[in-house]
């Protein structure tokens, strides 16, 4: 989606997970973790999808993060609750709905719970303001897009759009053209 807001030529690299590439040399030679996204940029190869996104909106002199300090540090807290309260208990349901690999009834039920505590974090402050940095959508928006994807379109989704400020963010930033490309829409 970076890539997108930013106006960025890309070119996408198909990795086979049904094969077992990401786990394989050459890929592991881009991605020593295994995972996906890596990326490769005039000789510049890196990993972590955060750390990308930054790097193709400041080389695109894109307007995804906030010009002032504060909306700066916000943006950086919203990714970071992003990386550690939100995503991976998110990712239990994506993995049982969406990837069906089976997740037991407890694990599915502590990643409600922390779910529910995020997205009760994310409404007041989206109650507050039209995005997660403040005013204008950042790479803090990006970060959850993912996510909300896979999860409103299983039968976790009354999980996050529960909440009247999340639910009205995810009908903005789900309609944007740029993610609607990316999620094939």
């Amino acid at each position: 989606m970076t890539l997108v807001e930013t106006g960025t030529p890309f070119e996408l690299a198909v990795v086979d997970f049904a094969k077992g590439e990401h786990k394989q040399p050459p890929h592991t030679t881009r991605q020593p973790f295994g995972q996906v996204p890596a990326l490769e940029d005039d000789g510049f190869e890196m990993y972590e999808s955060r750390a990308m996104a930054r790097y193709i909106n400041r080389k695109a002199n894109g307007n995804l993060e906030p010009s002032d300090l504060q909306g700066r540090a916000r943006m950086e807290q919203w990714i970071s609750i992003e990386g550690a309260n939100f995503s991976p208990h998110a990712m239990k349901f994506v993995y049982h709905h969406v990837f069906k690999r089976p997740q037991e009834e407890a694990v599915l039920e502590l990643a409600a719970q922390k779910v529910d505590l995020a997205t009760q974090v994310l409404d007041a402050r989206l109650a507050q303001s039209q995005y997660l940095a403040g005013p204008e959508f950042s790479l803090a928006d990006v970060c959850y897009l993912p996510y909300f994807e896979y999860i409103t379109g299983s039968p976790a989704k009354d999980l996050l759009l529960k909440r009247p400020a999340v639910a009205d963010w995810w009908q903005r930033v789900s309609e944007r053209p740029s993610w609607r490309k990316v999620a094939g829409r």
